[in-house]
């Protein structure tokens, strides 16, 4: 057993970024065609790492509503072709928006890609339509650095809570 320290982040101002301009050669591009199976890949490519689980079992039909709904927006990172990590927003009708998952493949951290792809969604997040307030949570299971990224580009811890695994 061990102690899970699970971080909740936001930013309540786009003001509040401090971004990393520098692209490194890594371009973002939304996709606007919705497949479920892009996210299940995606989802499963960058999160095996990190034991992302809590979506592994979904159906296909689980899959389609989540990814395919209007309030759920993809982006890709792309490097040289390949496919190096992804984000997902999702934005509801009271201004919020969630960085549901955010990471880069294996193959592509430590290459200095990481702050400029947060800054790429903090920033399509701000530009969504009525975006109030934009939010994420990471636990102490991540990638030593995440939390570091997170609050490096602008978020603050808002709360913090321990799970025993």
């Amino acid at each position: 057993m061990q102690d899970v320290v699970i971080y909740y982040l936001e930013m309540n101002n786009i003001n509040e970024l401090n971004p990393k301009l520098e692209s490194n050669g890594l371009t973002v591009i939304e996709a606007k065609i919705k497949d479920f199976r892009l996210n299940r890949f995606l989802y499963q490519y960058v999160g095996e790492l990190w034991e992302w689980t809590d979506k592994l079992s979904h159906t296909d039909e689980q899959w389609r509503a989540y990814s395919e709904s209007p309030t759920l927006h993809t982006y890709v990172a792309y490097y040289k072709g390949a496919i190096a990590g992804y984000f997902e927003l999702q934005n509801t009708m009271y201004g919020e928006v969630e960085i549901k998952y955010f990471g880069l493949s294996e193959k592509f951290i430590g290459k200095n890609f990481g702050g400029y792809l947060l800054t790429c969604a903090i920033q399509s997040a701000w530009l969504l339509p009525d975006t109030k307030r934009l939010w994420l949570h990471t636990c102490s299971l991540d990638h030593p650095s995440a939390l570091l990224n997170y609050q490096a580009r602008g978020f603050k811890i808002y709360k913090e809570e321990t799970e025993i695994t």
